[in-house]
């Protein structure tokens, strides 16, 4: 196998995805941080100010450990409960396909995010600069459980439908 090809397609698809959530994040703020508060809110997580720092911030910092490729499976966790909690509460009702406004999306990049907990985020990563080898199995599981974990247990905690939604439980 030709590692330089790999090292390649996994840089790429740390760029793609860590850039990606970085700057959805970063939009929250240049939109009007306070009108995504007003909408988390409206969506039942509430407080909806705090969820919008914490949406926004959690957004940058893990989309940017990804892309550097910096405590890969910590940062590929953050991005799957950020996800997670996207897809149940702004997503889950439209069904399955994003034409629709439906989970399909946020289901596609915490499914490929947590892919490089499994393999690494190859040789041009501030991991492999560090020494840091945390893949395989063990960390990918981890960071499936910890995303969902900490998804379901913000959502237990903060999320207040309004009486035509459902609970998460």
């Amino acid at each position: 196998m030709d590692q330089s090809a790999v090292d390649l397609g996994l840089l790429l698809l740390r760029l793609v995805l860590g850039v990606t959530l970085a700057l959805h994040g970063a939009a929250k703020y240049r939109g009007g941080i306070s009108g995504v508060g007003q909408w988390f809110e409206s969506e039942g997580l509430r407080p909806g100010i705090l969820h919008a720092h914490l949406a926004a911030s959690s957004e940058m910092i893990f989309g940017c450990g990804m892309a550097a490729g910096l405590l890969t499976p910590l940062s590929c966790m953050g991005y799957m409960g950020v996800m997670v909690v996207a897809g149940w509460v702004g997503h889950r009702k439209n069904g399955f396909f994003i034409i629709r406004e439906g989970w399909e999306y946020v289901f596609v990049l915490a499914a490929a995010g947590s892919s490089l907990a499994l393999f690494g985020p190859g040789s041009w990563s501030f991991d492999n600069a560090l020494g840091v080898t945390w893949n395989g199995i063990g960390w990918f599981v981890l960071t499936v459980l910890g995303g969902v974990g900490s998804a379901i247990a913000l959502l237990l905690g903060f999320y207040r439908p309004n009486a035509d939604e459902e609970s998460p439980t």
